[in-house]
């Protein structure tokens, strides 16, 4: 039985941390530098893995048999996702290694940190439904442990408790999936029902798995309305926020996309997909604006970054979702590591004069400015490779709407022409971006992804209102400070920045005002 190199990198961070129990308490001799050590070694496997990929193809070991089949599986999107974990976590760990120095109990931080880590590279490789469902639930109790690190803080255990409520009902619903999806096609080999998906038509139990797949990354990714814990989790050292963020709460997406031959069978469950996703999107990018402190601001993009992820699985851009999550976790990583140096940063700026606002006019012109390179540089791309589908079209043009709020600043009467020039540009770098990392995605993926099929009446409905959707916020946004000061626009701000109180209601929902504290 061949065994991918990659597969050794779980049980190296799991032996490193067993290490830990040793000397659980502050300043434990060497165990930090063992710790960062351990990590640099697994993602050294991991490469030698992705070696031996390109070299021999997907390989996989199997232990056990029936229902209970444990299989690694290390294929593409094993390899990207490891890869991208391997790398963050060996930056976390480095990063944990001074900020937790002389902590009373350092040593302990540094086990579950390599233990979590280690439960996550498993579940990015788990080829089994039964090794899958294991791997979920290891991770979630790690990091709910992480996130209980400060147990005397009311806060953390109120995240804790919510954190553990959400994760564990979407393990109960991916158990069930898990359970359907098995009687539905006699295999526990996620690969062989991906193809049995793909070859003909969906069984009844199958077809009530997608959706049971749907609602477990919905609450794995801290959609809508299940999101607040996602902005609590500062309470945890600022490593465990960064590795949440940069890397587990992806973990809803990875396993849409481990399913999406299945998924792409079941036009309820893409609907679905696109409906939330998109709604979590936009409300998570409203609730983010209203936002003062970087962290809290920085946990509601998140929520915002995984409802867009998600819309695009619902578009069936699996190629894009997975370059979303790759871009994202390192984007996300560094955004929390450095945060504080962020900060200081801008506190020692100020501002050279008045802030230029666009009027209406600034910004049509702005919105037209945007849509006429994303046309041209879209055609040159089509010109040259071929038509892309709609749906990847559609995307492109709600990221262009974010550019075009950039380019509205630019065009503000009170904006230097060198910030209308440098607008103007950032337009049309990010649309040439957008379509060559689609281009090198898709290549990449090709033959490991599905096709993505033509749209039909719903799918076309959904796209125009998707693009619309976008399209009135982003236009809202820009213009806002012209409506800022009306009453009702103070009012809805109070409401975004307090998350429409969904969050306070999930709080008295498990009596999280009345956390119990610690013996």
């Amino acid at each position: 039985m061949l065994i991918s190199l990659a597969a050794l990198a779980p049980p190296l961070l799991l032996a490193a941390a067993m290490i830990a129990l040793i000397r659980p308490g502050r300043r434990p001799a060497g165990f930090p530098l063992l710790a960062e050590r351990a990590t640099l070694a697994a993602l050294a496997l991991i490469g030698l893995g992705v070696v031996q990929l390109v070299l021999q193809g997907p390989v996989s070991a199997t232990l056990g048999g029936g229902a209970f089949t444990l299989t690694l599986r290390f294929d593409l999107l094993g390899a990207v996702i490891a890869l991208t974990v391997g790398f963050i976590g060996w930056v976390v760990v480095r990063y944990a290694r001074s900020y937790l120095d002389g902590e009373a109990r350092e040593g302990a931080f540094h086990g579950l940190l390599l233990a979590t880590l280690s439960g996550v590279l498993v579940l990015v490789m788990a080829g089994s439904l039964a090794l899958l469902v294991a791997a979920f639930a290891v991770v979630g109790l790690g990091v709910w442990r992480l996130l209980m690190f400060y147990p005397e803080r009311a806060a953390a255990r109120r995240a804790a408790a919510k954190f553990a409520l959400v994760w564990g009902a979407a393990d109960l619903v991916l158990v069930l999936a898990a359970a359907l999806l098995w009687f539905a096609y006699g295999t526990a080999e996620i690969a062989a029902i991906n193809r049995a998906a793909a070859a003909g038509p969906m069984p009844l139990g199958a077809l009530a798995a997608t959706g049971l797949l749907v609602l477990a990354a919905l609450l794995k990714t801290a959609s809508f309305p299940v999101h607040g814990w996602l902005s609590e989790v500062m309470e945890a050292p600022t490593p465990v926020s960064a590795l949440l963020h940069a890397g587990i709460i992806n973990a809803g997406g990875v396993l849409l996309i481990r399913f999406a031959d299945l998924m792409q069978a079941s036009p309820g469950a893409m609907t679905a997909l696109v409906m939330l996703g998109g709604l979590t999107a936009l409300f998570g990018g409203l609730v983010m604006l209203t936002q003062a402190a970087v962290k809290t601001a920085l946990a509601w993009s998140t929520v915002a970054q995984m409802g867009f992820m998600l819309l695009q699985c619902g578009l069936g851009l699996w190629a894009l979702a997975l370059l979303h999550i790759v871009a994202h976790s390192f984007y996300k990583a560094h955004a929390f590591l450095g945060s504080g140096t962020a900060v200081r940063g801008v506190q020692a700026v100020r501002r050279p004069g008045p802030v230029a606002v666009p009027g209406i006019g600034a910004v049509m012109r702005a919105f037209a400015i945007a849509l006429a390179i994303y046309a041209a540089v879209a055609g040159g791309f089509w010109a040259i490779f071929g038509p892309k589908p709609v749906q990847a079209v559609a995307l492109g043009a709600i990221l262009i709407f974010g550019v075009a709020y950039l380019v509205a600043q630019g065009l503000a009467d009170a904006a230097p022409r060198a910030l209308t020039r440098r607008t103007t540009l950032a337009a049309a770098v990010a649309t040439l971006a957008y379509f060559a990392f689609h281009r090198l995605a898709e290549a990449l993926t090709a033959g490991a992804l599905p096709v993505l099929p033509p749209p039909g009446p719903l799918e076309g409905a959904l796209l125009v209102l998707v693009i619309i959707s976008f399209g009135a916020v982003a236009v809202a946004q820009a213009l806002f400070p012209h409506w800022a000061h009306h009453p009702a626009a103070a009012g809805l701000r109070v409401h975004l920045a307090n998350g429409l109180y969904l969050n306070a209601a999930l709080d008295r929902l498990i009596g999280g005002f009345r956390a119990a504290k610690p013996h």
